[in-house]
């Protein structure tokens, strides 16, 4: 019975784990794709990111508005399975959209939703990537009655920046009369962190599970046969020693934690790494004790994260 629900407990995780390592993280802000969706989440890929944009609408007497300022951010969500927009404009007026490529129809559905008009029910757009562009549209007649579509193309994308323009056009697309348009450039080091930046983010992140006591946070910071050295005790391997290891502490509250790397060595999917951690601890007597000491760490990475795989460390006495 004992064995059952280990198991099952185990499985959770595991489970838990597997449906949010895909979500926007310290080391990924912005998600990753998932590899289970559909090959057309790359589509959005090259915008991943925050953009500084420049959008312009036409007056009612057609001329174009004065280009306005804001900031255009895709990411990926739902466990990396859709991509979720948002516009922050200096105008005060916001807007966002929730991606879906739905391959029994093979297309991508776009639901749009504004601050400036809210509504129960969403406008959605529907379209492909075709010849570099991602093209969407929605049915929508002309102010004369004429069918037709609004249509949105995102165009000229890479890395570094892309367009956009919103555009009525009949339904065979020989008239076409532009509306809006935006001209978007990546911000620097938006999309990810670098494999240095996303071991030291996951060092802080490390610090602040062990002063919240998420033990299985700190468990979970380590790869499935990670390993620990602790001062003066035996190697403690795997997921669930490693947990009892760092819950088992009693007597004291921790509340100062920091690690500071003194070098960092990347080697393909491999790291090593060592450095100074110090930190303080109140004990259940009320008095305060501060501590230093050196560490080394091996590091690997798995699907596309930097774990822990040995965890050497001991105090410094003062």
């Amino acid at each position: 019975m004992v064995r059952s629900v280990f198991f099952l407990f185990f499985l959770f995780n595991i489970t838990a784990w597997g449906q949010t390592e895909y979500e926007p993280s310290e080391a990924y802000p912005f998600g990753q794709p998932n590899p289970n969706a559909p090959k057309e989440i790359l589509d959005f890929a090259p915008l991943i990111g925050l953009c500084d944009c420049l959008s312009q609408t036409r007056n009612q007497d057609q001329t174009w508005a004065e280009p306005v300022k804001m900031t255009w951010e895709f990411k990926y969500i739902m466990n990396g399975m859709a991509v979720q927009d948002q516009t922050n404009k200096a105008d005060g007026k916001h807007s966002g959209s929730i991606r879906q490529f739905i391959a029994d129809s093979s297309k991508w559905y776009v639901h749009y939703y504004s601050s400036a008009k809210p509504t129960t029910v969403l406008s959605v757009w529907e379209g492909n990537k075709k010849e570099g562009k991602i093209v969407l549209y929605k049915k929508q007649k002309a102010p004369n009655g004429i069918d037709g579509f609004y249509k949105l193309s995102f165009y000229d994308i890479n890395n570094d920046s892309y367009k956009w323009i919103g555009e009525w056009v009949d339904t065979k697309e020989t008239i076409s009369f532009p509306t809006w348009k935006i001209d978007c450039k990546k911000r620097k080091k938006t999309q990810k962190l670098s494999d240095e930046e996303q071991i030291k983010a996951a060092a802080k992140a490390f610090s602040a599970s062990y002063l919240k006591k998420d033990y299985e946070a700190l468990a979970k910071a380590y790869t499935n046969n990670g390993k620990i050295f602790p001062t003066n005790a035996p190697i403690i391997e795997g997921y669930e020693a490693i947990k009892k290891r760092w819950s088992g502490s009693s007597g004291y509250t921790p509340i100062e934690h920091e690690i500071i790397p003194e070098e960092i060595v990347i080697l393909g999917d491999t790291a090593h790494d060592y450095g100074i951690y110090k930190g303080k601890n109140k004990n259940d007597d009320g008095t305060e004790i501060s501590y230093k000491g050196k560490y080394v760490v091996i590091w690997k990475k798995r699907n596309n994260e930097w774990k822990m795989y040995l965890d050497i460390w001991n105090r410094i006495k003062d």
